[in-house]
């Protein structure tokens, strides 16, 4: 049995194979897309319990996606985890105002990326589901 479906979105074919190894490994059902386009239509077939989304891609870049997810009142429960070189505080800042409740920069590590509790820097919320998968050491993007 899954312990969830988890949409990994990234054009980089090498960072998806990583993940969809590790998260497959630890027991998550692993969904994959390599663009914003096929990110949206996976999100609305398979209904991930997580996304994790790269930034820069091509067709929609995640923010759009992000953004899209969050405004969609069927989707907008949906953890968002936004996974980018883009390490700015700029950049993580456009993150959580689009609606992510992660942002991780790269690169992470491929041993243990996912830990069984919230990360640090996600968002809290008064309705807020159980611990959801985080990547292990995520830094605290808005401090």
């Amino acid at each position: 049995m899954s312990k969830g479906k988890i949409l990994v979105v990234d054009d980089e074919i090498y960072i998806v194979h990583i993940l969809d190894f590790s998260l497959g490994m630890e027991g998550y059902e692993v969904i994959t897309a390599l663009d914003g386009e096929q990110a949206l239509e996976r999100i609305k077939a398979e209904k991930p319990d997580l996304v994790v989304l790269d930034i820069m891609m091509p067709k929609l870049d995640g923010y759009e996606v992000c953004k899209a997810i969050k405004s969609n009142a069927a989707t907008k429960g949906t953890p968002v985890i936004l996974l980018s070189a883009k390490g700015r505080n700029v950049d993580q800042k456009m993150g959580f105002d689009v609606g992510a409740d992660d942002y991780i920069t790269k690169p992470f590590s491929p041993r243990s990326p996912w830990s069984a509790s919230t990360s640090s820097s996600a968002r809290p919320s008064p309705s807020a589901p159980p611990p959801r998968p985080s990547f292990a050491g995520a830094r605290d993007a808005r401090s």
